[in-house]
């Protein structure tokens, strides 16, 4: 090594030893309403230590990130919605960050880091959650003639986009879109309540959503989402239970792994969501579940066979893989694949109004006529059924013959009824119950 080679060496060392190392930097800022918290996210250009302690008189909340500095603008967020009045920096050691949140009242904040992942850089989340006034509401009493309630999901939201597609396209928008028209038709059904779970651009943590959807004493539990493949060719809506054991295909397992990385992007944070009960905690290997997973299969049925007509389908069965979002142990829960936003051909369909109103009337005509076939016992639907018109949905292992001899009509009768010309039935096909 010549002299000139071995002095650069020296001095390239020298300089990597004690010269400091580069300032993390807070390279942007971004905020979240949700209705019972404000998110702030700071997008970092590497990984920061950070402390987070509350002052009053008044109320602030104070964050200092150890070696960073900032580069993001504060003074363009849009706080109007947020307890934060305003927010503050200031160095700390010349080195250090502080970042001040002035709030206009209390709140209980949290905070926690999110590592690198994929192509979003490292996080660092406060969330500030409102405070409870007063005592918590009670729980309503049921009703003997209670609505049926499905709780709607719309997948990802505020950090976690979900897939992609073709001019900027989010699934976390079409989703809720989709959403926001399914409520709008199950709430116009007699004897039917929707909810939606997310009804706004937020991150839900998937435990709690799953833990929202039992609080809201749900009896089906519907999460929306739209597919993302590698292959763009790839195409057609499909619907998902959860399953206690494998996945029933590659695809399904591909995209199971995919929706179950939502709290990685989305951020969930280490703390205990309080959804962790005794009964919760054992579901995953508790058998008792098959029940529960057996009425998320005929449900998810009659929804595939109606959104089948509109839509092309992915596959014309319901398959199962472990979906985090759908491990109730009591809640039916199905999850619907509206189409591959990465398929240039179905994402344009994926933004169309139109097509998302067709495809909501469908899963609600699924869904309606899945509980109407079989209504919960204490339920409106249950006390009001008319012997004139009932519909039945097929489910799994049921034949012409046990559905003429639950209604008490002749195997003929069911067939002329329905047009049928011979005994073969598929599993959500809506037969038309002649009175006996």
């Amino acid at each position: 090594m010549s002299f000139m080679w071995r002095s650069l060496f020296v001095v390239a060392l020298w300089l990597a030893v004690f010269l400091p190392a580069s300032a993390t930097q807070v390279e942007g800022v971004r905020v979240w309403r949700a209705p019972d918290h404000t998110r702030l996210v700071l997008d970092l250009s590497g990984p920061a230590e950070h402390k987070l302690f509350t002052l009053k008189s008044p109320h602030r909340v104070v964050v200092d990130l150890s070696d960073t500095e900032l580069k993001a603008e504060l003074d363009k967020l849009d706080l109007e919605k947020t307890p934060i009045a305003r927010v503050r920096h200031a160095r700390q050691n010349k080195k250090d960050l502080r970042v001040v949140l002035d709030l206009k009242q209390q709140a209980n904040p949290r905070s926690f880091a999110l590592r690198r992942h994929e192509n979003l850089p490292d996080r660092l989340v406060i969330d500030l959650y409102d405070e409870v006034k007063g005592s918590e509401k009670t729980l309503e009493q049921v009703s003997s003639e209670r609505n049926i309630i499905v709780a709607i999901d719309a997948g990802h939201g505020g950090e976690d986009p979900g897939a992609s597609g073709p001019g900027r396209l989010r699934e976390k928008d079409v989703v809720l879109a989709i959403a926001k028209q399914l409520h709008k038709k199950i709430n116009g059904e007699k004897g039917f309540t929707a909810k939606l779970v997310r009804t706004g651009d937020y991150y839900i943590p998937l435990r709690e959503r799953v833990k929202i959807g039992r609080n809201m004493r749900a009896d089906l539990f519907v999460s929306i989402h739209a597919d993302a493949f590698t292959r763009k060719d790839a195409r057609g809506a499909g619907v998902y239970a959860v399953s206690s054991r494998g996945a029933t295909s590659e695809t399904a397992r591909f995209l199971a792994a995919r929706e179950n990385e939502s709290d990685l992007i989305g951020g969930a944070g280490s703390l205990s969501l309080g959804d962790k009960d005794d009964t919760l905690a054992g579901v995953l290997l508790d058998l008792s579940m098959t029940a529960t997973m057996n009425a998320s299969l005929d449900i998810g049925a009659s929804v595939l066979s109606q959104i089948g007509t509109v839509t092309h389908l992915h596959k014309k069965q319901v398959e199962q893989a472990n979906f985090s979002v759908l491990r109730s142990p009591d809640v039916p829960s199905i999850l619907v694949e509206t189409g591959f936003i990465t398929n240039p051909q179905e994402a344009k369909r994926l933004r169309d109004p139109s097509f998302q109103r067709k495809l909501a009337q469908k899963l609600s005509d699924g869904i309606v006529a899945h509980f109407k076939s079989r209504p919960p016992a204490d339920t409106w639907l249950a006390a009001n059924q008319s012997d004139k018109s009932r519909n039945h949905v097929i489910a799994r292992g049921e034949t012409l013959s046990g559905i003429a001899a639950r209604y008490n009509i002749s195997v003929a009768a069911l067939m002329r009824a329905n047009g049928i010309k011979n005994s073969v039935i598929r599993v959500g096909q809506i037969l038309s119950i002649p009175s006996g």
